[in-house]
């Protein structure tokens, strides 16, 4: 290694440029020695750490990638790409990744740590508290606030952001053959058959699907709007949505932030309200997003009976359930008339109908 631009060893010298934040110029020194198979599994994890540095997430995973392939049995080659997966926020692959870094170097507080970050960016806190529970303080500057995030995480009355697009980005290749083949998913079609009888008729309107996923609920309304906006967290469900057309615009986004002010005519939410415990923000912004008289129809999962006094209660499935109580008084309190208000079954759990609601509110002002 005498002939590289260095005197000294290459590997430190790109080592000091990555802590002098030339990462630039580690990339130039080491992507040569790289592709002349020179410098060893240290010089290709280097580049993969520089191009990180530089911002180059796509070349990064992909050099993290060749290096894990050619070094499967190597620990600490398996973090390298764990953790390029979760800067570039694929975080089922990076968990995976993150996993098996663990498998073959069981004492990698980092590859731990890393894990345990994964797990929080996915709105998993109870997996990454598992995993920040076996680490020392000490040996991580931001262990503390990391669990301490964690555990404000798990008292939050809604699912997180992270955790609903981590789960529809993992279920959105065959998103709707599972709903609709083993789940006898129907909640768009509840939805259009109660707008039926609140709306008869009306063609030409604004709509809005709150957590549109792979497209279902807009196709379930193409023909009553004249601009069909969806929303959803998930990227590859959107994705989805936007193969399956019909949309005039897609948007990713929380339902809980910023839908607008007096855009809509109807606002629809299918299944999308079960990730959501407290709705109280949620009808804000949709009662800002109507227009005067506008609508908002939506699912939900059924609280069923008094049991502890609770408006809502999250079930073993990770959904949320809502008393009909709780959301009659929640249409009052955002200024909405009760239009329509039924039971249904939204989908099947193993082969069991779940009890739900479809309820029609119509803005009064």
């Amino acid at each position: 290694m005498q002939d590289g631009p260095f005197d000294e060893n290459p590997l430190d010298a790109a080592d000091l440029l990555l802590e002098e934040g030339r990462a630039g110029d580690a990339i130039a020194l080491l992507a040569p020695l790289v592709v002349q198979n020179r410098g060893g599994l240290a010089a290709r994890l280097l580049l993969a750490r520089a191009f990180d540095a530089e911002g180059l997430l796509d070349e990064a995973v992909a050099q993290a990638r060749e290096t894990a392939g050619l070094y499967p049995d190597i620990g600490e080659a398996a973090l390298a790409y764990g953790a390029v997966l979760l800067s570039s926020e694929n975080l089922p692959d990076a968990i995976g990744e993150l996993q098996r870094a663990l498998r073959l170097d069981p004492e990698s507080g980092e590859a731990r740590y890393l894990l345990g970050c994964a797990w929080l960016d996915a709105g998993e806190p109870a997996q990454a508290l598992a995993a920040f529970a076996q680490l020392l303080a000490d040996d991580m500057p931001l262990l503390g606030e990391r669990i301490a995030e964690a555990e404000a995480m798990q008292a939050r009355p809604r699912s997180d952001a992270g955790y609903v697009r981590h789960l529809f980005d993992q279920f959105s290749s065959d998103y709707d053959e599972r709903m609709v083949g083993q789940l006898a998913y129907r909640a768009p079609q509840t939805l259009r058959e109660l707008a039926q009888f609140v709306i008869p008729g009306e063609t030409g309107l604004a709509v809005l699907d709150l957590g549109c996923g792979t497209g279902l609920s807009g196709a379930a309304f193409r023909d009553r709007a004249e601009h069909l906006t969806g929303l959803d967290l998930s990227p590859a469900m959107l994705e989805k949505a936007r193969a399956r057309g019909g949309y005039d615009a897609l948007i990713t986004g929380d339902i809980e932030s910023g839908l607008g002010e007096g855009l809509y005519d109807l606002v629809i939410a299918a299944d999308t309200l079960v990730y959501l415990g407290d709705l109280e923000a949620t009808m804000t912004a949709v009662a800002t997003a109507l227009k005067p008289s506008g609508f908002f129809l939506f699912t939900t999962e059924a609280k069923e009976g008094q049991e502890n006094n609770l408006p809502f209660e999250l079930g073993p499935k990770r959904r949320w359930r809502h008393s009909e109580t709780y959301l009659r008084a929640l249409a009052a309190r955002h200024g909405f008339d009760i239009a329509g208000f039924m039971t249904c079954v939204p989908r099947h759990e193993a082969g069991v109908p779940v009890p739900g609601f479809a309820v029609a509110l119509r803005k009064i002002n």
